[in-house]
């Protein structure tokens, strides 16, 4: 299988396509950089479509993915992704983690370094929690949501998703809505989207709002038929109940009453409206179910796949270096 050039030439003249390290979130990255990312991502659509679907660049090399909070897609996307790659992947879960028997976050860091990872790709409840691990390492690290902060590859696989689906994401208008007080999701879509030129709206309770989306230079709405009205894009989150210690609605079927996402709604949306959720969908309480399985609208499923191709794309672009790759 013929796999995408180990290197493209940078968007800017005279600057390195991708200068960093890890890849921590999109909040460190210029436009070009997101661009550019995206472009390595739609290298690999075609070789996860492909019939042998292996790429072997990482042989020999070692990915950990050390996952110290519960994940089903993100986890299995990225060991899909590395062992893709040819990578030797290692999943470390939070059930068999010493942190359980109360090691500290910098002896698990100091312990993983010591077995000479050539990559990690952490997920933990805390925020900033991935920033120190990757202070302590001599590795990239990538970030696969750490608390409320970010989940930048999520974000990139939106917006390849959303660029794909509506050929380009300038001037789109994009409605996100739901649990976004909580969702790591929102905030890296919020930066990433912002950045490439959409116009973002966060739709939500007033109990469900985060305090600094002015700054992220977002619109807030707090009726759902009119954070809808003209939007392109909709985006559905979940409620976060693991992250709630009180009562931020009512209940689920009043919330699902005002904020859930139907087919009546979809009304005032453009016609070819794309409807999106990062998963795993509450059939009911955010969305109904004949949106989420509408194939004219949904992009649920291409999401999936999208992430595959993006993690493979950031798997690549942060060993490079590390692999002697000319101009790395």
């Amino acid at each position: 299988m013929t796999a995408p050039p180990a290197a493209t030439p940078p968007h800017l003249s005279g600057h390195h396509p991708f200068p960093h390290h890890h890849l921590l979130g999109i909040g460190e990255l210029h436009p070009h950089e997101i661009a550019w990312l995206l472009d390595e991502a739609e290298g690999w659509i075609a070789v996860n479509r492909a019939r042998r679907k292996h790429d072997d660049r990482l042989a020999g090399l070692t990915l950990i993915n050390a996952f110290f909070e519960n994940s089903t897609r993100t986890l299995l996307s990225f060991e899909i992704a590395g062992k893709r790659l040819g990578a030797d992947v290692v999943n470390m879960g939070v059930g068999s983690s010493s942190v359980k028997k109360g090691e500290t976050l910098l002896d698990t860091a100091l312990t993983l370094n010591a077995m000479h990872p050539d990559m990690l790709v952490i997920r933990h409840a805390s925020s900033g929690a991935v920033q120190l691990i990757a202070e302590k390492v001599d590795c990239p690290v990538l970030n696969a949501g750490d608390g409320r902060h970010e989940h930048p590859t999520q974000a990139l696989l939106d917006a390849l998703t959303i660029r794909r689906r509506k050929s380009g994401i300038d001037g789109l208008t994009v409605a996100i809505c739901g649990d976004i007080l909580h969702s790591r999701v929102a905030r890296s879509n919020f930066q990433l989207l912002g950045s490439m030129g959409a116009k973002v709206r966060a739709v939500a309770p007033p109990t469900l709002l985060a305090s600094d989306l002015d700054r992220l230079g977002v619109e807030t709405f707090t009726d759902m038929d009119a954070g809808l009205d003209g939007a392109d894009v909709v985006m559905m989150l979940r409620l976060q109940r693991e992250r709630m210690s009180g009562g931020y609605v009512p209940s689920p079927r009043e919330y699902f009453h005002y904020y859930g996402l139907t087919r009546a709604r979809l009304a005032a949306c453009k016609p070819d409206v794309l409807v999106m959720h990062p998963g795993p969908m509450n059939r009911g309480v955010e969305i109904d179910s004949a949106v989420a399985d509408d194939i004219t609208r949904s992009g649920v499923t291409e999401q999936v796949e999208m992430g595959v191709a993006v993690r493979m794309a950031c798997l690549d672009v942060l060993t490079r270096s590390r692999r002697g790759v000319a101009g790395w």
